[in-house]
């Protein structure tokens, strides 16, 4: 068995709260929102960590709304091609969970496309949070949904695509 690869922390302050960074020496393993204490950043700071923490700060100040950020993707097939579904969702739009299984040709899936969204290790960066209920609803994000109505907002207001929605 291969020894597990080290990993390299960040903090992040966003308007949103800390996102924590976590990171191979090439690749991004999760951004989240941590909800205890925060460890200390490592002292070295390879450069996708780099690249996420500026890319991510960037998207927050209006003036990036895609990330080219190297993902170290850990799920199943099924869950990798939904995280690949996501970040074909346009900023200032939205998909329902229906809407991607539908595009698996597989509309009975609506449940395992949550479960797979839910599992996104990289809030923010894969665009799980562009994803809604069938009628327009806000439901199911892992950072809380106040977070997810601020970032569709404002992505409406970077794109100027405003949809019709949003309501908790």
């Amino acid at each position: 068995m291969a020894a597990p690869l080290p990993l390299f922390v960040h903090h992040l302050v966003s308007p949103l709260g800390t996102l924590r960074l976590t990171s191979t020496e090439s690749h991004l393993v999760s951004a989240c929102f941590p909800e205890n204490e925060l460890e200390t950043d490592t002292a070295h700071l390879p450069p996708c960590l780099q690249l996420a923490a500026t890319q991510l700060e960037e998207y927050f100040a209006g003036t990036r709304q895609t990330f080219d950020v190297p993902l170290h993707p850990q799920g199943t097939p099924f869950q990798q091609q939904v995280w690949q579904a996501l970040q074909q969702i346009a900023p200032g739009k939205t998909e329902t969970y229906l809407g991607l299984a539908k595009r698996f040709d597989n509309p009975g899936a609506v449940r395992a496309v949550g479960v797979a969204n839910g599992a996104n290790p990289w809030l923010v960066l894969v665009p799980c949070h562009r994803v809604i209920g069938a009628k327009g609803e806000l439901v199911g994000y892992a950072g809380g949904l106040w977070r997810k109505k601020w970032l569709l907002e404002h992505e409406a207001k970077m794109s100027g695509v405003y949809q019709t929605f949003l309501e908790f």
